[in-house]
This record gives structure tokens, C-alpha cells and sequence, in this order.
């Protein structure tokens, strides 16, 4: 038998919140596993609940709020200090160019994939 398939001992350490919160879970569990096997358990169902494709969380969610929140804040920000003598396109490209920002920086947004 390879190194690969044999069972390894693992010693970990853990804060004793996280090992009461195991203790917690195994006394649920039917038949009462030991605390070694529960955590077996418990890191299988790990790994099998991340290789699943989840819909976008909640967390996704507020961050797309909060970005169209701060677009929508920028424009009004920007047709306050606007030019009013010049023409509706005029004004309408200054605002386009403020909120896109200096070409400079187009490369450094985390939100654009990289323009290079």
C-alpha cells in the first residue's frame, strides 16, 4: 500500500469553543460518535458542501446594492458641482469621465477585469 492511501494521524489544535461546538454536534448525531469520528464527519461534509455550486449569497448581494448605491451617489455628487452654462452632452461626457476616472487608474480598479 502507498503513503497516499494509508490513514494519517493528524494532531490539530483547536480552541476549546470549537471543540465544545463538535461535542454539541456529535450529541445530535444518532448512535453518538466519538469526538475522532465526528470531526471526520463534519470535515467530509465540509469538503462536499464547498465542491457544490451555491446561488449568490446574501453577501453578493449587499455588495451590489452598496456599488450601485455609490454610482448613484457619485452622479449626484458630480451634477452638483456641474458646469450649467455648458450643453446636456457636454455635461452629460463630463459626468462619464469623472466616475469612470483617470485612464491611469483603470488598470488598479479590483472591480474590472485588467485592461493591459
Amino acid at each position: 500500500m502507498t503513503d497516499e492511501l494509508k490513514d494519517l494521524r493528524i494532531p490539530v489544535m483547536m480552541a476549546a469553543t470549537e471543540v465544545a461546538a463538535i461535542d454539541d454536534w456529535r450529541r445530535r448525531q444518532h448512535g453518538l460518535p466519538s469526538r475522532s469520528e465526528a470531526i471526520r464527519r463534519l470535515v467530509e461534509l465540509g469538503l462536499t458542501e464547498n465542491a457544490k455550486v451555491r446561488p449568490k449569497s446574501e453577501d453578493a448581494k449587499q455588495r451590489q446594492e452598496t456599488k450601485r448605491r455609490a454610482r448613484e451617489l457619485a452622479g449626484i455628487a458630480v451634477d452638483e458641482i456641474s458646469d450649467r452654462t455648458a450643453s446636456a452632452d457636454d455635461q452629460a461626457s463630463r459626468k462619464r469621465r469623472l466616475i469612470k476616472g483617470p485612464d491611469e487608474f483603470q488598470n488598479e480598479r479590483r472591480d474590472r477585469p485588467n485592461r493591459r
